[in-house]
């Protein structure tokens, strides 16, 4: 009988939309601001798909978990997966320790995978007490249910987590190392960019269903091409009545340079013509714009380097109620020569299984590599 150790941060993923960048710290504040939990129904879509993939054939699996947030909380009712064994409680507030904790009792329970939902602050402090433990060689899969996720260990959606997890217990994946990195929150909010890797996982390898680790294209050698850039979106698409939402990422913030605006490198920003009329905008700040205008509306978004995301990391700002205001049709991708090394599609992961299918109906996107040039990318929905 195989033994799955399954861990959720019930409090991961609740200043996406909020525009917090990220959750650490930041839970009672994000709920009093009225955000919804993320980590739990994603979860609940994971453990729904693992079933219905599972469907049909013999379920040879114990599930080792905590009751209450942490874990039983989120496994449906009458869903088959196997028995369910619990080891730990987690109700009421949870935080990094409780994490430290269950995963202790999981490891003396023994398993021989573990499941979790999070970001990469959950994997730190998962990875931290299996090194503790001496157990850093247990696989893990991780869900991505965080404002930004740029380790390796996880997959690309709920549902690629289940596929992995499923094709590893058929003996179809075998298990590699990955790096373990994390975004320091503190000095994001601030607008700065600073990933640090922190160790290493071993988790299923699959390129097409893992996400695989996030990496930092330099361009300091592309001064002329994001010159040409901006000067493409100055004369084509700045205009009086057209609103520009602006993504994150260093690229975007360098094109607004050149074109005289002075925005975030971390947030979304909307300009209307020359002025910038929304710096570091949450969701709600974002559509209050959007219903207040009647012109053209363009998003700009940089796709993450290494890993491809579109939309679904670092920008959960861009909400499903977003996207759909804004119309798919008006989303259109910078990515420089550099970047393009590393991106060969155009990863979406919205959670919207109406929203992502209208996405992958398009199949490809236009995006724009340098002035008045640009190429076709295909779009994956993994």
């Amino acid at each position: 009988m195989l033994r799955l150790g399954l861990v959720v941060n019930p409090d991961a993923g609740l200043g996406g939309k909020l525009g917090l960048k990220g959750s650490d710290g930041k839970a009672e504040l994000a709920r009093s601001m009225g955000a919804d939990d993320r980590s739990g129904p994603r979860i609940m879509t994971f453990l729904n798909y693992f079933s219905s993939l599972s469907r049909g054939n013999p379920i040879n699996l114990s599930w080792i978990t905590s009751e209450g947030r942490m874990g039983t909380n989120w496994i449906p009712q009458g869903i088959k997966i196997g028995s369910i064994t619990t080891v730990h409680k987690s109700h009421g507030e949870t935080s990094f320790n409780d994490t430290k904790d269950v995963i202790r009792k999981i490891i003396d329970h023994g398993v021989d995978l573990i499941v979790y939902a999070g970001g990469d602050g959950t994997t730190r402090d998962i990875v931290a007490e299996l090194i503790e433990l001496n157990h850093s060689k247990l696989p893990l899969i991780g869900v991505p249910t965080g404002v930004k996720m740029y380790s390796g260990s996880f997959a690309a959606s709920p549902k690629a987590a289940a596929e992995v997890l499923s094709a590893w217990i058929r003996g179809d994946l075998l298990v590699a190392g990955t790096e373990v990195l994390d975004l320091d929150e503190e000095r994001y909010r601030n607008g700065e960019w600073v990933v640090r890797h922190y160790a290493e996982a071993n988790t299923p390898s699959s390129p097409r269903w893992m996400q695989g680790s996030k990496q930092r294209v330099e361009v300091s050698s592309e001064e002329e091409i994001i010159e040409g850039l901006a000067e493409h979106v100055k004369e084509i698409l700045v205009k009086e009545d057209t609103m520009i939402i602006w993504g994150s990422g260093g690229t975007l913030q360098s094109i607004g340079e050149y074109i005289g605006f002075n925005l975030t490198t971390l947030g979304i920003d909307i300009s209307l013509g020359e002025k910038v009329v929304g710096l570091d905008l949450d969701e709600k700040g974002i559509l209050k714009c959007l219903e207040s205008h009647s012109g053209q509306v363009i998003t700009l978004l940089s796709p993450m380097g290494g890993q491809g995301f579109l939309i679904g990391r670092g920008n959960l700002q861009l909400s499903n109620t977003v996207i759909r205001k804004i119309g798919i049709d008006n989303i259109l991708g910078v990515v420089t020569p550099a970047k393009l090394l590393t991106v060969r599609k155009l990863r979406i992961e919205t959670g919207d299984e109406s929203l992502d299918s209208d996405f992958s109906s398009k199949k490809y996107m236009k995006v724009l590599q340098g002035y008045r040039t640009t190429r076709i990318l295909p779009i994956s929905i993994d």
